[in-house]
C-alpha cells in the first residue's frame, strides 16, 4: 500500500464490498422475478472463466472480490466526496452502472457464453434491473464502511496544566512534592 492509504481503512472497506457484493448475489433470484429478467451477474463473470457447471461459485468469488476492489477503493475516496455520508454509497454504486452498462455491448459480441446470456445492449427490464442492484450494493457497501470507518474529527489538544484560570499558575508547582528515595 502507498504512504497515502491508511490499511486498516482500506481492508475494512474491502470487507464491507464483500458483504454488499454478497447480499447483491444473493437477492438477485428475487430480482429476476421482479424485473421479468433472467440477467445474472454471478452467471455473467462465472460463465467468462467456464461454460461447464462449475461457473457459479467461480462467478461468485469473482463477484465478490469486484466487491472488495470497489470496497477498497471506495472507502479511501468517500470521505472526500463532497456529498452528505448517507448518500456517497448510494452515488458511487450508480456512478459506477452508468459508467459501465455500455461495456455491455462489449459482453454481447464477445463472451464466451454470450449465446447462452441475455443481450444487455437496449434490454431495458435488464438496465432496471441493474440499477436496482448497483444501488443496493451502494446503499449496504455505504453503510457498512461509515459504520466501520467513522469520519474522526481531530479531537482538540489537553490544556496545559502549568496554568490556572486565575492567572496565578498550578498549584502543583507552588508547592513541592517529596521526592520518593
Amino acid at each position: 500500500m502507498s504512504p497515502g492509504l491508511d490499511r486498516t481503512r482500506t481492508l475494512r472497506g474491502a470487507a464491507s464490498g464483500v458483504i454488499a457484493s454478497a447480499v447483491w448475489g444473493l437477492q438477485q433470484p428475487l430480482d429476476k422475478l421482479v424485473f421479468s429478467s433472467r440477467y445474472d451477474d454471478v452467471e455473467l463473470l462465472g460463465k467468462a472463466v467456464t461454460q461447464k457447471g462449475g461457473w457459479y461459485p467461480i462467478g461468485f468469488a469473482a463477484h465478490l472480490g469486484n466487491g472488495a476492489i470497489f470496497g477498497a477503493v471506495y472507502a479511501n475516496l468517500a470521505p472526500t466526496l463532497p456529498i452528505p455520508p448517507a448518500l456517497r454509497g448510494p452515488v458511487a454504486g450508480l456512478f459506477e452502472h452508468v459508467t459501465l452498462w455500455p461495456l455491455g455491448a462489449v459482453t454481447d459480441r464477445i463472451h464466451p457464453a454470450r449465446g447462452e446470456l441475455p443481450r444487455l445492449q437496449g434490454n431495458r427490464p435488464a438496465f432496471l434491473q441493474a440499477t436496482w442492484r448497483h444501488l443496493l450494493f451502494g446503499v449496504v457497501l455505504g453503510e457498512l464502511e461509515r459504520r466501520l470507518n467513522p469520519d474522526r474529527k481531530p479531537e482538540p489538544p489537553a490544556p496545559e496544566l502549568d496554568y490556572s484560570s486565575n492567572g496565578h499558575g498550578s498549584l502543583a508547582h507552588a508547592v513541592p512534592l517529596p521526592q520518593s528515595g
